[in-house]
């Protein structure tokens, strides 16, 4: 291999030159505080706010529902930690515990998130099961609400298996339930996957709060947002100023911010070609690494799934063992989350779904972006059969594929 070959579009994308073209100004040039009420500070602010407006335009809302954060971990922490201890005062006065709902395969900002209230808050917490693709069903969601439910948090495409949640329609199931139990419920949905390919449209989705961030959308990292329909009450979890309309103390990254806005108009221009194009690739990918690589399983459903994800296990091997190997060769992806990507930890997506441990351990994901061309996937299709003929000959592991198979078909 002469060059790297960067398959991890899933984990972070390279900032695109026209985002950091229209960054560069605010580090040297208009690099005031926006919080300043001098020359230099008011055209810091100005180009914030202005970044600010086209964001707001794209995802249909004011720019007043729109709270810049740090990333998009930040914004699920606002959103959850936030809305349940603002909860949890009215409901002291009830004596009463408020009630969370979130799926089995989230990201663990949202995983970890509700295990923190649960445990060291004393919140009541519901971790609904998936079906066999990664999705959360409209029977599963109506039947944990509760009286005591105030908020769901559904992600709208995973992280891991690329697998698509109707969003719209989940949040109409709510809403079904509001009225029948005459209570109040919020539906936040994470959404750092979705910005570059799905419709983030909050008025059409018709979800209460949204986390996107920049970096999944070839902007920079470390900025990050929450839609926050207007009305909606948050406790800070961040304090020291009143930026962000006092929800999250500390001086704005401006040009962060202004880069994100360029990203996010940039993807939404491209994203019907775009999206054309990735799913041609990946399905091209799929259908030709199952055919050629024995004991092979898709992981996330066939259709309704990300157009740059891909998700497989292979059996009889250790996934980490086979990206390793392939990055010796210049093929950078990687075995699911970057955020877990040092524990040894099975993919908790993978158990979710239905399959055993040894699939999990033996996932790779392979995820594409702007930069992916067949010529790319063909080298790697090339490469991993000898690869993992050579693991397979070494392993200790032999699982009986057609059972694991044939389970897995019969689940729901």
């Amino acid at each position: 291999m002469i060059k790297d070959i960067y398959l991890d579009f899933a984990s972070t994308t390279p900032t695109r030159k026209e985002v950091v073209d229209e960054m560069l100004p605010y580090f040297t040039e208009i690099f005031g505080n926006p919080g300043s009420f001098h020359t230099i500070g008011k055209k810091a602010k100005d180009a914030l706010e202005n970044a600010r407006n086209r964001i707001a335009k794209m995802i249909g809302c004011s720019n007043k529902e729109i709270i810049f954060t740090g990333g998009g971990t930040e914004s699920i922490n606002l959103a959850i930690k936030g809305f349940m201890r603002e909860k949890k005062k009215q409901f002291k006065e009830k004596n009463q515990v408020p009630h969370l709902i979130v799926s089995e395969v989230e990201h663990h900002a949202v995983l970890h998130t509700a295990e923190h209230l649960e445990r060291n808050e004393g919140f009541e917490v519901t971790y609904l099961k998936v079906n066999k693709y990664g999705q959360v069903t409209l029977e599963s969601l109506k039947k944990a609400i509760k009286k005591n439910t105030v908020l769901v948090s559904i992600m709208y495409a995973n992280n891991e298996i690329g697998t698509i949640n109707k969003i719209k329609e989940l949040v109409e199931a709510v809403r079904e339930k509001e009225k029948e139990l005459t209570t109040k419920i919020k539906f936040h949905t994470d959404a750092c996957q979705a910005g570059e390919y799905l419709d983030v449209n909050v008025e059409r989705l018709g979800v209460d709060m949204m986390t996107l961030n920049a970096s999944k959308i070839q902007g920079p990292k470390g900025v990050g947002l929450l839609y926050l329909k207007r009305g909606i009450r948050l406790q800070p979890i961040i304090h020291g100023g009143a930026q962000e309309f006092r929800l999250r103390a500390g001086t704005e990254n401006v040009p962060a911010i202004i880069g994100f806005a360029k990203a996010l108009e940039l993807a939404q221009e491209e994203k019907i070609l775009e999206t054309k194009r990735l799913i041609e690739l990946r399905d091209y990918f799929i259908k030709s690494f199952l055919e050629k690589i024995p004991k092979t399983i898709l992981n996330g459903h066939p259709k309704e799934r990300l157009p740059n994800n891909i998700n497989i296990s292979v059996l009889d091997i250790e996934g980490e063992a086979l990206l390793l190997m392939m990055n010796e060769y210049g093929f950078c992806a990687s075995s699911g989350s970057a955020c877990t990507s040092e524990t040894l930890d099975p993919s908790h997506v993978i158990i979710a779904i239905g399959l055993p441990y040894e699939a999990a351990h033996s996932s790779i994901r392979v995820s594409l972006g702007k930069t992916t061309t067949k010529e790319d996937l063909d080298l790697f299709l090339e490469k991993a059969p000898v690869i993992i003929d050579r693991l397979r000959k070494i392993s200790p592991v032999r699982v009986d594929f057609e059972k694991i198979k044939k389970e897995f078909e019969e689940r729901e």
